[in-house]
């Protein structure tokens, strides 16, 4: 019996049964619908060549042999079209692997959609704070991360994009200052086009700021009203009025644009939710993002999950689009045997990075597009800047007090490679873009 994970495969079996006759028929779409069910879509003058449709209904009815319930019955398996990009348009894509003019257009009941990777942002570069699993520490190294970047006069613009784990706000912001809105007023707001009344009220200065500014928008602003029934419509697509659909993650990217352009930040951290799923998925693939943190602790559960994100990238055909994006963080480095438990998540990550994204070339060569690196290279990807666990740091709760007080040297302690490297990445990327 055929289970989902066979699908694919076993479709390429049977095309590679018929690889001569892929060019006669001209392209081909692999529809997989909701039900995970499997429908060819062609050209519609494939319908008249003899030959071509001699070979496809060959191919509709090995489908639905080796298939089984994931593939439509053979007399109503094709679907002839004279337009195969209206096919392929709102949905996920990908070339099915091994075939050119073969593209699987899969079908998801969700928005989230990690095969399609928008290219970067032209303005201040944007950076996703993200994690498989939660309390990592991530939203604590980011407010830690916009502290030390506004010491160093950056102006930088803080979104908390966790909508339903919020609370970095708490870190930057004393309870007398956060803001009467939110990110998700915003968003529930702009569905009925009344975006701009929240728009002015949804950010605060943090007082943490200094030589630069911490500008903080929050998931909601100081009285949360009705939020659990405003994270009930926050991800609703919005219907414009000349008819066109606007996802919400393209909502998400247009309030971000708009922030930007009013309130002018050098760089842009964004907290992304933890795990795979849509907000995730907005926050690291449709953002224009130009680095994305990948915080990590040695165990199984953060390596399986990310091999199941980079696998996908590899298989979709996008993981020469995200890769060079992508920078790993050793969070909560323990205090005894830090060094021993370093090395094992360096060469953790560096194993996944070798087996999943980098090119099967010797390590340290580049050629072309060939991109690989030695597992003890420091500027790879794959190694860890490093975050210290630290008992003082370990509440976010408490964290935007201990900042007002807080020893530059000691926030350099726990967290000096990462915010060392982050203030070099955005200061070249500044660069680049001044």
């Amino acid at each position: 019996m055929t289970t989902f994970d066979q699908i694919l495969p076993r479709v390429a079996e049977v095309l590679r049964d018929y690889a001569e006759m892929i060019p006669t028929i001209g392209p081909i779409l692999i529809n997989r619908d909701l039900n995970g069910r499997i429908r060819l879509v062609v050209g519609e003058p494939a319908r008249n060549h003899p030959t071509a449709k001699q070979a496809i209904d060959a191919i509709a009815c090995e489908l639905q042999e080796r298939l089984g319930p994931h593939a439509y019955p053979a007399e109503n398996a094709v679907l002839f079209e004279s337009d195969l990009d209206s096919v392929c348009a709102g949905a996920t894509s990908f070339l099915l692997e091994g075939f050119e003019g073969v593209k699987v257009i899969d079908r998801l009941a969700t928005e989230g959609n990690w095969a399609s990777i928008a290219p970067e942002s032209t303005g201040a570069p944007r950076i996703v704070f993200f994690s498989i699993k939660g309390g990592v520490g991530r939203s604590t190294a980011l407010a830690a991360s916009a502290w030390a970047l506004a010491q160093a006069g950056q102006r930088v613009l803080v979104l908390d994009l966790d909508l339903e784990s919020p609370g970095l706000s708490s870190a930057l912001l004393p309870e007398e200052r956060r803001p009467t809105y939110g990110i998700a007023d915003w968003l529930v707001e702009d569905l009925v086009d009344n975006g701009d009344t929240v728009f002015e009220d949804m950010m605060a200065t943090s007082t943490l700021s200094h030589d630069g500014e911490i500008y903080v928008v929050p998931a909601h602003g100081c009285d949360p009203g009705e939020y659990i029934a405003k994270l009930g419509r926050v991800w609703m697509p919005k219907m414009r009025s000349d008819g066109a659909r606007e996802t919400w993650s393209q909502r998400l990217s247009r309030l971000i644009d708009a922030l930007e352009t009013r309130w002018q930040p050098d760089v842009i951290l964004l907290d992304s939710r933890a795990g795979i799923d849509e907000v995730a998925s907005s926050c690291v693939t449709d953002l224009g993002a130009y680095l994305v943190l990948l915080f990590a602790i040695d165990g199984e559960q953060t390596w399986s999950g990310y091999r199941v994100l980079f696998r996908h990238w590899r298989k979709s055909g996008v993981a020469e689009a995200i890769r060079e994006r992508l920078q790993v963080v050793g969070a909560m480095i323990p205090e005894t045997d830090a060094a021993e438990y370093f090395a094992d998540l360096r060469e953790y990550s560096a194993d996944l990075f070798r087996e999943e994204l980098y090119d099967e070339i010797p390590p340290s060569n580049v050629a072309g597009e060939q991109w690989n690196f030695d597992a003890s290279d420091e500027g790879a990807p794959h190694y860890p800047w490093a975050v210290r666990w630290h008992r003082g740091f370990a509440a976010l709760r408490s964290l935007h007090t201990r900042l007002e007080s807080i020893d530059a040297q000691e926030v350099n302690t726990v967290f000096g490679s990462l915010i060392g490297n982050l203030a070099y990445t955005v200061a070249n990327e500044g660069a680049e873009h001044g």
